[in-house]
């Protein structure tokens, strides 16, 4: 069984009325229903602070890869 966290949850009016209407038709209980929008939620944060990362990363090495290409560009490999 999973272990479950009990916890108050405010809604906007709109949020609240939009997420009431969908679950009343997919049939899906509202407690349910939000965990699966959190956790899909969780892995697009988790997507772009990936993202983010990859691309500060990829800054930091871009003039060294730079030279690194140059490097091989220099390279006679027919003779």
């Amino acid at each position: 069984m999973v272990n479950m966290k009990t916890l108050s949850l405010k809604l906007d009016d709109k949020v609240f009325n939009d997420t009431e209407q969908v679950i009343s038709r997919i049939r899906k209980p509202r407690n349910r229903y939000i965990n699966e929008a959190i956790d899909f939620y969780n892995k697009i944060q988790r997507k772009k602070f990936l993202a983010a990362c990859l691309e500060k990363e990829s800054r930091l090495v871009q003039d060294e890869s730079l030279l690194v290409l140059h490097e091989f560009e220099k390279i006679d490999y027919e003779g």
